[in-house]
């Protein structure tokens, strides 16, 4: 017992000591680091707020300005690295750069973007990158939108957009959805189809040089920066000049960017992350991450397994947030089943409305990875896109009992609804619509570049997933294909129905609309390719 306190004091000692030399190394350091790195307190701008900027009259002048600490209200960069890394890389990829956080927090901001840069694109394909900044980037860039510089930028003819960040990251986003004429940036170094994380010889951009470079001898009529002193050179060669605050931007009202306003909607977008990837936010993401997958897994077997009714309790007890709303039709036909007509949101939408009924019911797709079919606690039936083909299987299955189809096609994670397509209008008199509605805060249930075969897990491994589900009136007869209605119009109909329930707007759009935007594919799952989970 003696040699035991022994070894404990003896260890305490050398702990305490080894960490007090430790502390008092942290603190010197600091000293010198501040001591270098210390600069005058900052000086009240010389330009005026971006506030004071009239926007009447612009449209034939030249606007140059930054994205970064401009445009979008973050204050820093790293979100939308961890975006690329995570999406176009892989976890491992998005840990190492979470890791360096600690280090990216003492170094100067040059140092701290060759560092982001070479952890996150080191070893990356440029199509990953290509996929990244046109499927996913754009919905967190439009969310974080300054309204105040974007209505100073939009009232310009000509726009240029000058910025240290890596040019692959932005220029996507600020053409298609800003209308930029030419975006300059930082170019990365590459080898064959991949980056090497480094920057190209030209280095990192200087703002007020490769102004310069651009315009010549003529001066940008407006230059929009930020209130960083950093700015201010680039600024000094501008005609007109005017300052983006990012303190007084955070929390005011008026620069917040809000959906109706945005210069494009946003229908599409792909990737899994919810959220917007702060040091601290991605922290709690991984921190999350070992329970959320047990999470995902059980919330799955209680669904497979368990009776609808035990099903539905457990999965509401496990932080299942479900709403249910409306009553269960009956049929009017003993010798044929009701067709359901779903918004689509996730693959989970029939499974959801079967357990909230609690009965069987049979589910049609067009494309559905093994595994998803597999683990279904459904039954689910593969459609062939052939028309009559289709048609037939439909007509078997409602003679069988109750069937739910999406005409959509596909998944849309925002307030649209894409095209329904008419073919179920054509097969059954009793049609009932049904409005659903997801929400989640953490990882999203569907893909369209990814593993499909993951969605349900996904979208379970939420800390509280949310599913609402209105289940409408049965479309009267007089309105259906029986009561001289096209199909056409049945579906139109019941599109529009659903969206006003939901408060959504009805779109023209496709699945291949969405696939080719989102993945380059007509979005059907190969099933001899190990990648589509077959």
């Amino acid at each position: 017992m003696v040699l035991l306190r022994l070894a404990d004091w003896i260890l305490y000692q050398l702990l305490a000591n080894s960490c007090y030399r430790a502390a008092r190394k942290m603190k010197s350091y600091w000293f010198h680091l501040g001591y270098l790195s210390s600069k005058p307190p900052p000086q009240p701008s010389s330009f005026p707020s971006i506030t004071k900027c009239d926007l009447e009259f612009r449209g034939s002048q030249t606007l140059a300005c930054d994205i970064h600490r401009v445009l979008l209200r973050s204050h820093s960069f790293f979100p939308y690295f961890m975006l690329v890394a995570f999406e176009g890389g892989s976890i491992f990829r998005a840990i190492l750069l979470l890791l360096s956080c600690p280090v990216l927090w003492i170094l100067d901001y040059e140092l701290e973007l060759k560092v982001m840069t070479f952890i996150t694109f080191c070893g990356l394909k440029i199509k990953d990158m290509e996929s990244v900044s046109r499927a996913v980037l754009p919905k967190f860039y439009l969310e974080n939108l300054n309204l105040q510089a974007y209505e100073a930028l939009a009232s310009a003819g000509s726009k240029v957009v000058f910025t240290n960040v890596p040019r692959v990251m932005v220029e996507g986003f600020l053409k298609e959805y800003l209308s930029v004429g030419d975006v300059i940036g930082t170019e990365l170094h590459t080898v064959g189809c991949y980056f090497s994380g480094l920057f190209s010889g030209s280095g990192l951009l200087m703002k007020h040089r490769a102004l310069k470079d651009y315009f010549g001898d003529k001066k940008p009529d407006i230059g929009i920066g930020s209130s960083s002193v950093h700015d201010h050179l680039f600024l000094s060669l501008c005609k007109e000049a005017y300052v983006v605050n990012n303190e007084e931007g955070k929390n005011s009202p008026n620069s917040v960017m809000t959906r109706d306003k945005y210069p494009k909607p946003l229908i599409f977008h792909d990737g899994r992350l919810a959220f917007l990837p702060t040091p601290s936010a991605t922290l709690f993401m991984f921190m999350w991450l070992p329970i959320g997958i047990l999470l995902g897994i059980y919330r799955i077997l209680v669904g497979i397994f368990l009776p609808y009714e035990w099903a539905m309790i457990l999965g509401v007890w496990s932080g299942i947030d479900l709403h249910v709303k409306g009553c269960i039709p009956e049929r009017s036909e003993p010798k044929k089943g009701v067709l359901y007509v779903c918004t689509h949101r996730t693959l989970l939408d029939p499974v959801f409305l079967s357990t909230s009924l609690a009965k069987p019911l049979t589910a049609v797709t067009y494309s559905l990875s093994k595994v998803s079919e597999f683990i279904a606690p459904i039954r689910t039936v593969r459609l062939t896109r052939d028309r009559k083909k289709d048609g037939d299987t439909m007509q078997r299955l409602l003679r069988e009992g109750d069937l739910v189809v999406c005409p959509e096609g596909t998944t849309c994670r925002e307030p649209y609804l894409l095209r329904f397509s008419s073919l179920f209008a054509e097969l059954a008199d009793e049609i009932v619509p049904v409005a659903m509605n997801t929400h989640v805060t953490m990882f999203y249930g569907t893909t369209a570049s990814g593993l499909k075969c993951l969605d349900p897990i996904f979208f379970f491994m939420n800390p509280r997933p949310s599913y609402y589900i209105q289940i409408l009136e049965k479309v009267p007869k007089e309105l259906t294909c029986a009561g001289g209605k096209s199909s056409c119009e049945v579906a139109n109909y019941i599109q529009k129905q659903l969206g006003d329930a939901l408060g959504f707007e009805c779109t023209t759009l496709t699945r291949r609309d969405k696939y080719m935007m989102l993945a380059g594919n007509e979005g059907i799952v190969q099933q001899d390719k190990w990648k589509n989970c077959s």
